[in-house]
């Protein structure tokens, strides 16, 4: 893997360095949609408080929320690794 990695030229790691500004900022706006009590997607309504449980609004945005984040979490170690 690491053979694999210091063959990556000049352009290869701006374009990394790029994709992880692009998710980092895709991230915080994820994690800034997030509810804190009622409010944010899950409480605009679509679901009574009264049934209780979670909307599938929040939970997409929970599971967007997470692929993001691991995939902003390997890409940065992948720079770590370049440019280490």
């Amino acid at each position: 893997m690491l053979t694999l990695l210091s063959s990556v030229n000049t352009v290869g790691r701006s374009a990394f360095v790029f994709f992880d500004f692009v998710t980092a900022i895709i991230l915080i706006v994820l994690v800034l949609m997030h509810s804190g009590r009622d409010t944010g997607m899950g409480g605009m309504g679509y679901v009574p408080a009264s049934q209780g449980g979670t909307h599938i609004v929040e939970r997409n945005l929970t599971r967007l929320t997470v692929v993001f984040g691991v995939v902003f979490f390997v890409n940065s170690l992948i720079l770590y690794h370049l440019l280490a």
